[in-house]
C-alpha cells in the first residue's frame, strides 16, 4: 500500500462523494461482481446467482445493480439514485449529470490546474502526462496543449480525464 489515500474507497461522504463511491462499484472487475454482490448487498442469493451468470456486455447490468445496492446501503437510496442518474446522463446521453465533481472558476483556469482541482490528477506532472497521452478533453475536444487556458463565459465547461472521469467547471 502506498503513502497516499488516492484510490481509497471512503465510507464518509466528505472524503469520497456518493457519485465516486457509486462509480467505484460500477467499475469493479467483471470477475468480482458475484462475490461483491454477496458481500456488499442484501440481495437474495438467487438474484445474485442470476446476475452472476450474465456474460459479455450484459455483466454491466449486474455492475449497475451492485453500484446501486452498495451505494444505497452506505449513502442512502436518494444518493444512489442521483449517482445512477448522473452516470446515465454522462455516459449514455453525453450530457452532464447533477452529481459530477465541480470546480468553481472565476475568470479563467489552466487545464492542468482544472484537472488537479477536479481531483482527476494529484500533481501537475500527472496532469501533464495525462494531456501528453491524449487522455484530457474539454467539452469533448481532445486537449493537445498543456498551456490551454479555459475562459469561463457563463456556461459550465465539461472536463474529462480518460473515459470514466468527468467534471464541470462552473462560473464562480
Amino acid at each position: 500500500m502506498g503513502k497516499t489515500a488516492a484510490g481509497a474507497v471512503w465510507l464518509n461522504d466528505d472524503a469520497l462523494p456518493a457519485y465516486d463511491y457509486w462509480q467505484y462499484w460500477r467499475n469493479v472487475d467483471d470477475r468480482d461482481v458475484g462475490r461483491f454482490l454477496r458481500l456488499f448487498t442484501d440481495l437474495p442469493l438467487d438474484e445474485i446467482a442470476r446476475l452472476e451468470s450474465l456474460e459479455g456486455a450484459e455483466i454491466n447490468q449486474a455492475k449497475i445493480v451492485l453500484a446501486n445496492e452498495a451505494t444505497a446501503l452506505c449513502r442512502g437510496k436518494e444518493a444512489a439514485n442521483l449517482a445512477a442518474e448522473t452516470a446515465r446522463k454522462t455516459f449514455e446521453e453525453g450530457s452532464a449529470g447533477a452529481d459530477l465533481p465541480t470546480l468553481a472558476v472565476s475568470g479563467s483556469v489552466g487545464i492542468v490546474d482544472a484537472l488537479i482541482g477536479l481531483g482527476f490528477c494529484a500533481s501537475k506532472g500527472e496532469a501533464r502526462r495525462l494531456i501528453a497521452g491524449g487522455g484530457a478533453r474539454v467539452d469533448n475536444e481532445k486537449v493537445v496543449d498543456e498551456a490551454l487556458t479555459i475562459v469561463m463565459s457563463g456556461n459550465p465547461v465539461r472536463v474529462s480525464a480518460g473515459k470514466k472521469h468527468h467534471g464541470l467547471l462552473t462560473p464562480a
